[in-house]
């Protein structure tokens, strides 16, 4: 009983039941419940759909167990950022043998190079097309100048660093039109050219899963300056892992398709 009042006062107790707030005193509140919306520097940290970037959601890779551990796995900046970085070194790599071969070529137009296999997988008959010079020089040098910038980004962003909106969404642009480009030139080794190079099919293999890491993370934080239904529908198949179903799936169509192409004559 209330001692000024003469009311009586019921209190509930038992297990599950929080004690009513006395009046005039704020509930209390856990601090182990408040999540700070800003990240080490003070700053907003969230993506545009208020969700912390790097956050791992449920999809494929709810429950337990080996894949699903790789599927949340797969969503941390650290995962996404190290793919990024690996297929950004592979595809620099293969740029600067490609732009070699293409200056010996240029001395010695009939020199044999070691990735001329046989008449089908044979860098040299790629190399000495048109196609492989589009833009008056070596197409290779493009990938000399685009994948440092790739390489830094990943390597920045795996030290913490977050780039500004506006910077992200241009690299989305111009690596959405290097992967173009690279289809394009796959395209005409196989339907013009009737050769494929191997170190090509490996930067559209490397230039691939860079747009995809990148598309991931633009997604993901909002860096793409979509409508928001549409930012939403892409950030549901994001976290679902659907980007990583179709990227598979594409690669293992690619993979079919050479071989359905040409077959026997890959090994001939």
């Amino acid at each position: 009983m209330d001692g000024e009042g003469g009311r009586v006062v019921t209190q509930r107790t038992g297990p599950g039941v929080e004690p009513e707030p006395e009046p005039g005193r704020r509930p209390a509140v856990d601090d182990d419940a408040v999540t700070d919306p800003t990240g080490p520097s003070g700053t907003a940290s969230g993506t545009a759909s208020g969700r912390p970037s790097g956050t791992p959601h449920v999809g494929l890779r709810a429950g337990s167990g080996v894949v699903a551990t790789i599927f949340r796995i797969r969503h941390h900046n650290t995962f996404i950022f190290t793919t990024m970085l690996i297929s950004a070194c592979v595809s620099l790599l293969a740029s600067f043998v490609l732009s070699v071969d293409a200056l010996r070529l240029a001395e010695n137009p009939g020199l044999a190079l070691g990735c001329d296999i046989n008449a089908v997988l044979s860098c040299g008959t790629v190399a000495q097309s048109w196609q492989a010079q589009l833009f008056g020089f070596p197409n290779a040098f493009l990938g000399l100048v685009a994948e440092p910038v790739v390489i830094t980004i990943a390597v920045a962003s795996l030290g913490g660093v977050r780039f500004p909106r506006w910077f992200m969404f241009a690299a989305q642009v111009v690596y959405t039109l290097g992967l173009v480009f690279a289809y394009w030139l796959f395209a005409q080794s196989t339907f013009v050219i009737g050769a494929m190079c191997p170190w090509c099919l490996l930067v559209t293999v490397s230039t691939t899963l860079v747009f995809t890491t990148l598309t991931h993370v633009n997604v993901r934080d909002g860096n793409l300056y979509l409508p928001r239904r549409a930012l939403a529908r892409l950030q549901w198949a994001v976290e679902r892992d659907v980007d990583l179903v179709v990227v598979w799936a594409w690669l293992l169509g690619l993979a079919v398709f050479v071989l359905l192409r040409y077959g026997p004559a890959l090994v001939a």
